[in-house]
């Protein structure tokens, strides 16, 4: 196992998401970026990612879905 390797096993992220149900991973330790909060999930690179996929379950965002159904 390389040096980077560790060095990512053992960083922290955060799950953030944007207005529109999009979510991503973001280092623990730094802010949220402009547009994105933060969904209270923290921990290893794979436990935010899991987290992720089992939570983003339709990857149309809110205003495409609301289109496909009718809404407008």
């Amino acid at each position: 196992m390389s040096r980077d390797d560790e060095e990512e096993d053992d960083a922290r992220f955060k799950v953030v998401i944007n207005r529109e149900e999009q979510y991503s991973i973001w280092p623990a330790g730094c802010g949220s970026p402009a547009g994105w909060r933060d969904v209270d999930v923290a921990g290893a690179k794979a436990e935010c990612l899991a987290y992720n996929e089992q939570h983003r379950t339709d990857l149309r965002p809110p205003s495409l879905r609301g289109l496909a159904n009718g809404d407008a």
